[in-house]
Order: C-alpha cells, then sequence, then structure tokens
C-alpha cells in the first residue's frame, strides 16, 4: 500500500520517477484554468452564456455568434506567483515574475444582409489564442531533523530487484547505497537513525496555449451556435535540487548528498468544441457547451545527477558525483478528460449583469495512451480512475456599467480538488485541496478603442512528501510538506472594433 501512497502525495513536486508517465502527468495537463482577456478574468471567467469575447471561445464557442463587429484584440500580464513551505517545523518562501501575452486574437463579422432580422444574422469567424495553464513558480523546502531520506526509496527499490540508471546505479556509485554480506541493500543515514537536515528547491516553467479557429452563427439574435478547433501547444519544464546533510554530526561516514533531477516535457494537442446560447427574453441567456478531449502527442526528456561527501574510518573525506550515461527520451500520448458546461447569464436593468458558469470534469476519465516502446498504460490508467474523481467547477461574475465609458466588474472561481478522498486503501492529503480565485476589474470604451483591467488572485494550499516513500514497510514514510500557492496577475487588453 506505500507504494500508492506515494504516488498519491507527488503532484506537486518533483519527477523522482522521471521518465515514468502517471498519474501525475495526466493532471498536470488536464487540470486548467482558461486565462484570456481581462474584461473575462476580472469577471471570473464567468463567459458560457455571454460571448462577444474571445475568452469565451475557449468556454463556449457560440459565444462568437454574439460579435456584431470585428475586433482585433491582445492581452499582456505581469504575474508574481509566491510558494510558502513549511516542513518539519520551518517555513520559507520564494517567488517568481512573469510577463507574457494570455491572448491574441482576431474576429470578423459578417453580416448575411438579412433585412427581415430572421434566419442567420450573421456568420462570424474567429482566430486567435488563450493561455490555458502558466507552469512558471520557484520553491523551497527546508527541514531539520528528519527520520527518512531519498535513499530509503533507492535501498527499497534495490532490495525488490528494480534498479534505475537514474537512481540507483547513481547512489551505489557515489558510495551512498551499501550492500552487506548477505546481499541486503542499506544506508548510512539509516543505520544511524536519521536525524539529518533536508532541503528542497525546485523550478518550473513553460504555459498551456490554446490555438483556436472558430465559427459562429446568430440566428434571429435570440439563438447562437458555434464550433471550434483548438490546437494546444504545451512545454513543461521542472529543475529540483533535493540535498541532505548531518547538520549535527550525528551520522557516520554520510556527511552530505544532493540529488538533482531535470525534466522537460513538450508536445501538441487537439479538441473540438461545439456550443449553443438561447436569449429566451433580453434579459436572460442560457448557455451549453461540450468540449471534447484534447488528444495528446508528448515527447518526456529527463535527466539526473547525484553527488556525496563520506569520511571514512582513517579520517579522510572523499567527494564524489555521477551522471547516467544516456538521457532518457520517451515519446507517449495523453487523452484529457471531456468537458461540459452550463451556463446562464442575466442583465439588470440595462446597467449590470450577472453570469454563472457550471463546468463539469471528470479527472478519472484522463488516459496515457501509446507509449514509444509499445507500452499500454493499464496499470497507470487503473490507479488514475482510482486516485481522481469528477468535480464541478463553479465561475461566478458580475459588471455594471458606471457611465457609457466606464464599467467595474468582479468574480470569484472555485475549482475543487481532483483527488478522491481515500485511493488504494488510503487517504489522500489533497483531496479538500480546492482552488480558489478572487478577481476584479475595470473597462473603458470609446468609439472603437477599448482597454480593461484586471486583478486576479489564486490561493491554494496543498500537500505533498519531498521524496517518494520506499516500496516495502521496513522503512519510515517520509514526512508530509505544506505548500501555499498565491498566485497575482494583472491582465491588460487593448482592442479594437471595426
Amino acid at each position: 500500500m506505500k507504494k500508492y501512497v506515494s504516488i498519491l502525495t507527488i503532484a506537486i513536486l518533483l519527477p523522482f520517477f522521471g521518465g515514468a508517465q502517471d498519474l501525475t502527468d495526466a493532471l498536470r495537463y488536464s487540470n486548467f484554468q482558461v486565462q484570456g482577456t481581462a474584461r473575462a478574468g476580472g469577471m471570473g471567467n464567468a463567459f458560457g452564456a455571454l460571448g462577444g469575447d474571445f475568452t469565451s471561445v475557449s468556454i463556449n464557442p457560440a459565444g462568437l455568434g454574439v460579435y456584431r463587429a470585428g475586433e482585433l484584440a491582445f492581452t499582456p500580464t505581469f504575474g508574481q506567483t509566491s510558494v510558502e513551505t513549511s516542513y518539519l517545523g520551518t517555513s520559507m518562501s520564494d517567488d517568481k515574475y512573469k510577463f507574457s501575452f494570455n491572448n491574441l486574437s482576431y474576429v470578423t463579422a459578417i453580416p448575411t444582409k438579412n433585412r427581415s432580422e430572421s434566419g442567420i444574422i450573421s456568420v462570424n469567424v474567429g482566430i486567435g489564442y488563450n493561455r490555458l495553464k502558466d507552469f512558471n513558480s520557484n520553491a523551497i523546502a527546508i527541514g531539520h531533523n528528519a527520520g527518512s531520506s531519498l535513499l530509503d526509496n533507492i535501498a527499497s527499490n534495490a532490495n525488490q530487484g528494480s534498479w534505475s540508471d537514474y537512481y540507483e546505479e547513481l547512489a551505489w556509485n557515489t558510495d551512498l547505497l551499501l550492500k552487506d554480506e548477505n546481499g541486503v541493500y542499506w544506508h548510512d543515514i539509516q543505520e544511524s537513525g536519521y536525524g539529518q537536515s533536508q532541503q528542497k528547491s525546485f523550478t518550473r516553467q513553460g504555459s498551456l496555449d490554446e490555438f483556436t479557429l472558430a465559427l459562429g452563427l446568430n440566428f434571429n439574435h435570440k439563438l447562437y451556435l458555434g464550433a471550434s478547433v483548438g490546437i494546444t501547444d504545451l512545454y513543461y519544464k521542472e529543475n529540483s535540487s533535493l540535498l541532505e546533510w548531518d547538520n549535527d554530526n550525528t551520522i557516520d561516514y554520510f556527511n552530505e548528498m544532493q540529488f538533482d533531477s531535470r525534466l522537460s516535457t513538450s508536445g501538441n494537442g487537439y479538441n473540438v468544441k461545439l456550443g449553443v446560447i438561447f436569449r429566451p427574453t433580453n434579459e436572460i441567456r442560457l448557455g451549453a457547451a461540450i468540449h471534447t478531449p484534447t488528444f495528446y502527442n508528448l515527447h518526456d526528456v529527463f535527466d539526473s545527477k547525484m553527488s556525496s561527501s563520506i569520511t571514512y574510518d582513517d579520517g579522510s573525506t572523499e567527494t564524489y558525483s555521477d551522471v547516467p550515461d544516456y538521457i532518457l527520451e520517451y515519446d507517449y500520448d495523453l487523452e484529457t478528460p471531456l468537458r461540459a458546461t452550463l451556463s446562464a447569464a442575466f442583465v439588470i436593468a440595462k446597467q449590470g449583469l450577472l453570469s454563472i458558469d457550471y463546468e463539469y470534469v471528470d479527472y478519472g476519465s484522463a488516459s496515457l495512451r501509446r507509449g514509444g516502446n509499445g507500452y499500454d498504460f493499464v496499470s497507470e490508467n487503473q490507479e488514475i480512475t482510482e486516485a481522481y474523481r469528477a468535480v464541478g467547477n463553479l465561475r461566478i461574475g458580475g459588471e455594471y456599467r458606471l457611465t457609457d465609458a466606464f464599467s467595474v466588474r468582479a468574480g470569484y472561481e472555485l475549482y475543487p480538488s481532483a483527488y478522491n478522498d481515500e485511493a488504494f486503501g488510503a487517504s489522500q492529503p489533497n483531496a479538500d485541496s480546492k482552488l480558489n480565485i478572487y478577481s476584479a476589474g475595470l473597462g473603458y470604451r470609446n468609439g472603437g478603442f477599448y482597454f480593461d483591467l484586471a486583478y486576479r488572485y489564486n490561493d491554494m494550499l496543498e500537500y505533498d512528501m519531498l521524496y517518494p516513500a520506499p516500496v516495502t514497510t521496513n522503512y519510515p514514510d517520509p514526512a508530509m510538506a505544506e505548500f501555499n500557492t498565491v498566485k497575482n496577475r494583472l491582465l491588460f487588453t487593448f482592442g479594437f472594433r471595426f
């Protein structure tokens, strides 16, 4: 059972099973929140029934049919991500700043010259991209008097006959992994009863972007239909470093060790979205949309390095360093879950509006497919089904027009945890780790030009181990670390309508 616990609690940090595609990858690339224009961002991205904004094309492509004129828009974004950690009684924090573009889009509205205002009023075409996820962050966790070690997992694997060039071989070549006369693998930290200090740092880079070609139809200003084809571009890079050292000089022979790992994932995917918006009255809009899974072709590159410092009985101290003979590369496919959205919007006294989206996603339906060596991922897909659940994401937003030129906006988004309460007979520590997003914004309109500003605050608390638990029960479980991630984002949209 400890094997499964270690897999389930590695959803935040680092690829210690480097090159092993598993449920962590499936969730990382399936769990996202659309990040488009500042108007939508300031209203909690609750645009499934509103339309008239290119962010809506990534939610409900029928929103493209709401456009009455052509548009060109782009959205630069400035963001800060802060990760506060607590591990073995020690708190740390680290920040990362990033400038990027969330959105670039062009829409053309083609009227049908139907003077009766019945039937098809216009055919609208849009092309552009919206950012779906930003991976950029830094974090560091430090703790003292540890009761376990990464070497527990390495020795446990070796004793089970599992030997990797990226872990066990490196530990053996740096004199960290030892073997007694009975052929049992062990290490000095365990032999001395632990008590070492530990530090884990990592940096993440990359993004998930969706390039979209969409078509929207306007029927009688009452019914809007839309369809889109999305091409996703994925790039993810993660560098990590785990340092363990004998701070109190209580461990025989062992002085320190460092394990570095580097993982990058790149690839492309495609999906199709269909949507409808119905306006039964001038005050009410109802929307529905369905998104096919995104079908990814992905490529992983993984590498690692281990170094050590050992003092022997004669008083001499030796340092060792080793890297694998080759970099591990692997191709595979990923199918993310299908998504379905129901939406409603209400216009209030022609001065304001309130919008609500409910999005259904079953993360347990994600699937890894077609490994580059013919591997079928049967056991990994069973773990995905067991570990993850279906959730209902909620987005709420409002807008109030102060004058003909100025508007104010606010929004809230709730994304529940993708984890089941229990899996494989063990409780999952992140089952209650929901993501909350609070937003506010301002808008200015003057003729064919508009400018929108939005501020978004993301907050999420999660738990994880700094390294995986050993696969056998004669070692202690690693302690859990707490990670509180806060993201601050400023969005600026410049738009031109014609």
